[in-house]
């Protein structure tokens, strides 16, 4: 019995070193880029693309939770691994265990911290969340410095830098980006003289419209699987288009029927034929994250072709019409996400039709399929 699916996300390890090499190429010699590997990578998982990045030189990688981080500790990632969501204080004494660096917005955590710290007899280094316009996790500006002076007053740990989060800097033109910058700017110099003190703010959107907010360090995320913070990729000749979609999500099609006009497809009813068409059944539905709002109006690639989505995506089928294209038969390729032949559909092309981002697409396709990397 195989324990294979007719489903399968491929990610290719090439372009994931190659978005990885051009995000160091568009910061300052000396900046250090973070790779974003949370939620699995993206859909991408998040061994493989940290092994991946590893090799082209990346040290230091950023996870949401504090599971995430031991995952990749115990697969054998020797970089910094910073944990961005916090921690229950409970669990504080894993920081020091397996070396990981938090970001630290709460007093009670730093207790913590420095009590697991010190009955190690280790120094753990922390880095501090500031808010700086996104309304989410940090202490505000006004009240960073009174905050860092309590965490220097306990021992085991170890200030050794301050972070933010840009809520638009995917937008060329935006002001809270500036403005954000600005305030940023103002907090971490009221801490000046600090040796060897890390800041960093910018996220792919800043990596690609604001260098100039690159500080220290910089944070990828998207733009490391190859895709653009704000949507669909900028126009030919852009540095954008050296970003490389570094997943493909296939199937393969299990059933090719005619229907006659008139025929009701799937549940509902929803399309009935407008003629006597001929379709195709493929193995992917919502469970799989082809999502349901695509029923009706999503679009898969076969034979090098475009061909629409009829009637409603069930649970684990959806049928797509093949009328006017020959040769298509039981076992032929369709790609959801990709490209076939000179035709492609991208993450923010399914984004589009779903009232989506990118961000998402890929979560939904790649944490729920079997993946496989290339190369």
């Amino acid at each position: 019995m195989s324990d294979t699916s007719f489903n399968c996300v491929s990610v290719s390890r090439k372009a994931l070193q190659s978005n990885y090499k051009f995000i160091e190429s568009r910061v300052a010699p000396g900046v250090k880029v973070m790779a974003m590997v949370k939620a699995d990578a993206y859909g991408h998982d998040m061994v493989l693309t940290a092994r991946a990045l590893e090799d082209v030189g990346c040290t230091v990688f950023g996870v949401a939770e504090l599971c995430e981080a031991v995952i990749l500790r115990k697969s054998g990632i020797k970089g910094q691994i910073f944990v961005m969501l916090g921690f229950d204080p409970e669990n504080a004494a894993i920081f020091v265990e397996h070396d990981l660096t938090p970001a630290i917005f709460s007093s009670r955590a730093a207790t913590a911290l420095s009590r697991a710290a010190v009955a190690a007899g280790k120094q753990v280094e922390v880095h501090v969340k500031v808010d700086t316009g996104m309304g989410r996790l940090g202490v505000m500006p006004r009240d960073l410095v009174g905050f860092v002076k309590e965490l220097d007053t306990l021992p085991g740990i170890s200030v050794q830098g301050v972070m933010s989060h840009f809520p638009e800097s995917d937008v060329p033109d935006s002001s809270s980006t500036r403005d954000g910058f600005s305030t940023f700017e103002q907090a971490c110099s009221l801490l000046a003289g600090r040796e060897n003190f890390v800041r960093h703010i910018a996220n792919s959107g800043a990596v690609l419209n604001f260098p100039d907010t690159n500080c220290d360090m910089v944070r990828a995320g998207i733009s490391l699987y190859g895709y653009h913070p704000f949507g669909k990729q900028p126009e030919n000749g852009s540095d954008g288009n050296r970003l490389i979609p570094a997943m493909t999500f296939s199937t393969q099609i299990i059933q090719v029927k005619d229907l006659p006009k008139g025929a009701g497809i799937s549940y509902g009813h929803t399309y009935r034929a407008e003629r006597d068409m001929r379709i195709a059944v493929l193995p992917v539905g919502y469970e799989d994250g082809f999502s349901r709002i695509l029923s009706n109006q999503g679009e898969v690639l076969i034979h090098g072709r475009k061909v629409p989505v009829r009637g409603r995506i069930c649970m684990n089928i959806c049928m797509v019409e093949i009328t006017g294209i020959d040769g298509v038969q039981v076992g032929d390729e369709a790609v959801l996400l990709g490209r076939q032949g000179d035709a492609v559909i991208t993450a923010d092309d399914i984004a589009e039709k779903t009232g989506s981002i990118s961000y998402e697409v890929l979560c939904l396709f790649g944490n729920n399929n079997k993946r496989v990397h290339r190369e």
